[in-house]
């Protein structure tokens, strides 16, 4: 008797999600566009039109710099992140079944606080009246008390604790999949249990790795305000910018052009990291 024959997947299923792509992304970032090469009008917000002043804007040193540290705060905030999870999570799928609940539970607690409440509350702790440096003072570490904040390190730390746990929640699946007993053959072989991570467990997650980091690195180069709470103006990123053309400086065609830029850089840095990956694990 034989096998019955698998259906075809019907090709109207594909037409969803290319639809939802289409009305979600293709036709805001075409309005986007539109504006971004509007020709603005003084005192108000723009009228149609096909000019490249937005754009040419983007050639003064400024806003070079600003796009710069957007990029940099969010591949630091990424690399921090993977540099914590990665451990995190190795020493979490070695724990029992409830604790690993307990732990899962708590991320996902911590998911559900907006970027508000961190910002604001991280901004208390690492105040001078009521934050952590008056625990110092009183433990005698420093002199007297101090802030923290504004500062890279408050904004460094408010990004990490923000998107620490998708790096986790990326990482958890791969991990706790993974064959416990290829690493202690590299240790039967002679190999140290560092030696024995490093060359055994860390290549075969590469992949997760590489993807965890492009999460954080694609959801904190969207974050709008952290660098306010937490940051100085030199720390303010491209997101803040956007704001302040559309809504206090009334540029519009502006604010367009640079969140195309944003979208174009986070894609391309993306597609960039990808491609790397693949030619990294093609030479594997």
């Amino acid at each position: 008797m034989s096998a019955p024959s698998e259906k075809p997947t019907p090709g109207w299923l594909a037409a969803l999600p290319a639809a939802w792509l289409a009305v979600f992304f293709l036709v805001p970032f075409a309005i986007m566009l539109g504006v971004s090469v509007a020709h603005r009008v003084p005192g108000g917000f723009y009228e149609p039109g096909f000019e490249l002043a937005s754009y040419a804007r983007f050639l003064t040193p400024f806003f070079g710099k600003i796009l710069l540290t957007s990029v940099a705060l969010s591949a630091g905030a990424a690399a921090i992140c993977v540099a914590l999870a990665f451990p995190f999570t190795v020493i979490l799928a070695r724990m029992g079944r409830r604790a690993q609940t307990l732990v899962l539970v708590a991320l996902l607690a911590v998911l559900s606080l907006s970027e508000v409440i961190i910002g604001f509350s991280l901004s208390t702790l690492l105040s001078k009246t009521a934050g952590i440096g008056n625990f110092f003072a009183w433990l005698g570490l420093i002199a007297e008390s101090r802030a923290y904040t504004p500062s890279f390190f408050a904004l460094m730390t408010g990004l990490c604790y923000l998107a620490l746990p998708y790096a986790v929640l990326v990482l958890y699946p791969p991990v706790s999949r993974l064959d416990p007993e290829l690493g202690e053959a590299a240790r039967i072989m002679g190999a140290s249990p560092m030696r024995a991570f490093w060359t055994v467990t860390v290549p075969m997650l590469r992949a997760p790795l590489m993807g965890a980091g492009i999460l954080v690195f694609v959801f904190t180069l969207g974050v709008y305000l952290l660098p306010q709470v937490l940051g100085q103006p030199a720390h303010w990123t491209l997101s803040v910018h956007i704001t302040d053309q559309a809504i206090f400086q009334s540029n519009l065609p502006f604010a367009a052009a640079m969140a195309v830029l944003l979208l174009i850089v986070s894609l391309a840095l993306v597609g960039l990291t990808l491609l790397l990956g693949r030619d990294r694990a093609g030479a594997a």
